[in-house]
């Protein structure tokens, strides 16, 4: 038994947001079909690079979940989404504000089919607001929330991430979140609702710890201002060989350890979190410490030391790692010939169960006649619809 298996979701989204909430949903037993147009495929699907005939991004996005193609332009294909609803315990989302409703497919619409239906709409900006109608990407959604203000050294450029933390942490992570809980109160009200997730709202919230200040004593965060944003000796040091180590040693244990362990007990006189002048100087001591040898003998002193020094590694490192290994980071996902191809396993690790990753996603539509007759259409209903372009 899997946490999910009894939940069944409509998945009307594309891109990364949506596609991550629900393939984590889907590795802990949801049932998940896409719900595709076949005139706009998802952009992700022609996503480089390739692996099996497929887009690698598509292939773990969108693992473990069926596709149904429908034009949703098309009024017979909005009538079979709406046979859906009625077996379908949640919808996720993430057109603009209106456009759902524009179809006839909006909350109020499909709540008066099936009244504990869970709507799940993730935006930039969520349904109400200035902002609604706006477009905007991952690092729009960071500036406007405050946080790209200050995240950075003072006077460098605001740094640009590897991922999409407002798509991943904001979009994805926050709708999983909402949507179980709104599962739970159904199952104590008996009713479904509208969980609005805007991504920009989620990065806002990102600010609890240096926001607060400003809040509540008016102190605003700034770029190198804080102790986990260049203003402190917490950072990233430039090895020997080009490569780079990374310093968290905030706490005096582990600050004494790495005072230890560099052999300079003078970095303990600047150990002064509330003077700037000497976490500067700190830093300088300790970049002119770690340039001396290259990451692999850092990583080797290091081995034993309990101070929060880790090398910083690639991903082609990262993925070969023992720890990596031991926690099955790594998975094989079969492909849909038959093979075998390794993804991003599930982060989240239950003592009772184990994820399904059935197989890496599938081709656009490749599940139309086997959802269409679940739902008692026969061949010549099925053919009318297509004549119709409901299916593209």
């Amino acid at each position: 038994m899997r946490p999910l298996q009894n939940l069944k979701i409509l998945d009307f989204t594309t891109l990364v947001p949506g596609p991550f909430a629900t393939m984590m949903l889907a590795d802990m037993g949801a049932d998940i079909l896409r719900v595709e147009s076949p005139t706009r495929p998802d952009m992700v699907r022609a996503m480089p690079p390739y692996a099996d005939g497929t887009s690698t991004g598509h292939g773990i996005l969108n693992r473990n979940k069926r596709s149904i193609g429908l034009d949703l332009k098309k009024p017979e294909a909005v009538a079979i989404a709406k046979q859906l609803i009625a077996e379908y315990d949640v919808v996720i989302e993430q057109f603009r504000p209106g456009v759902m409703d524009r179809f006839g497919l909006g909350y109020k619409d499909l709540s008066e089919i099936n009244p504990g239906i869970i709507y799940c709409s993730i935006t930039g900006y969520g349904q109400t607001g200035p902002n609604r109608n706006r477009a905007g990407h991952d690092n729009n959604y960071l500036s406007l929330s405050g946080l790209n203000g200050y995240s950075g050294r003072q006077n460098e450029r605001t740094p640009i991430m590897g991922m999409p933390i407002a798509d991943l942490a904001g979009g994805s992570l926050h709708s999983v979140i909402g949507i179980l809980a709104a599962v739970n109160q159904r199952h104590i009200s008996g009713q479904g609702q509208h969980v609005d997730i805007s991504m920009t709202d989620a990065m806002f919230a990102m600010n609890s710890l240096f926001g607060s200040n400003y809040l509540a004593a008016g102190t605003e965060p700034e770029s190198g201002g804080t102790n986990l944003n260049g203003g402190s000796f917490y950072d990233y040091y430039r090895t020997a060989d080009g490569r780079h180590l990374s310093i968290g040693s905030l706490e005096p244990q582990f600050f004494q350890q790495l005072c230890a362990t560099l052999n300079d007990s003078s970095l303990l006189e600047l150990a002064n979190p509330m003077d700037p002048e000497a976490q500067t100087l700190l830093r300088e001591k300790i970049e002119a410490i770690i340039e001396q040898k290259p990451l692999e003998e850092w990583v080797a002193i290091f081995a034993d030391k309990d101070c929060c020094v880790e090398p910083v590694l690639t991903f082609a490192e990262a993925s070969a790692s023992e720890h990596v290994a031991a926690r099955d980071l790594v998975v094989d996902v079969q492909t849909q010939d038959g093979g075998v191809q390794k993804q991003i396993g599930s982060a989240i690790k239950f003592s009772n169960s184990t994820p399904d990753y059935g197989a890496i996603g599938a081709p656009l539509g490749q599940h139309n006649h086997e959802v269409l007759k679940a739902l008692g259409l026969d061949d010549a209903a099925i053919q009318t619809a297509k004549d119709a372009g409901a299916f593209g």
